[in-house]
């Protein structure tokens, strides 16, 4: 059932009707909003927590594997050189690589936008563009 003060039209509704009913409206749409953007950020909390977890698992078995490489190339260098000084040049690599890493990762961190809800944002400019196209007639 509606109300007939909602379905009547604006000419025959009193001036404080209508302050009234956009107030409604108004409160409503920013809920809305506000709701829209709650659920945008949940969802994408969740797939950010799942994909750092299983980042974290294939960090580990990669960290493992890559321990037993580097000691691997440490015992063939060791048939070459003392075993001292294949550590140390492996291990030279290993830091000079490990900065190189450092700074591209730095640079791409830098570069990544905040996380923002842009569909929320994009609808609540949508809904003030109507409004006031809406308000200039």
């Amino acid at each position: 059932m509606t109300d007939p003060a909602q379905t009547s039209s604006p000419p025959d509704v009193s001036t404080a009707e209508l302050v009234r009913r956009l107030s409604e409206q108004t409160r409503t749409l920013v809920s809305d909003e506000m709701a829209l953007a709650r659920a945008e950020m949940t969802a994408k909390g969740k797939a950010i927590g799942i994909g750092a977890g299983l980042a974290g698992a294939g960090t580990l078995f990669a960290l493992g594997g890559g321990l037993a490489f580097i000691a691997a190339a440490i015992a063939a260098l060791a048939l070459v050189v003392p075993v001292w000084a294949a550590a140390l040049i492996v291990g030279a690599v290993l830091l000079v690589v490990g900065g190189i890493l450092a700074l591209v990762a730095k640079s791409q961190i830098s570069h990544a936008t905040p996380p923002k809800p842009e569909q929320a944002i994009d609808s609540a400019r949508e809904d003030v563009r109507v409004l006031k196209e809406e308000v200039r007639r």
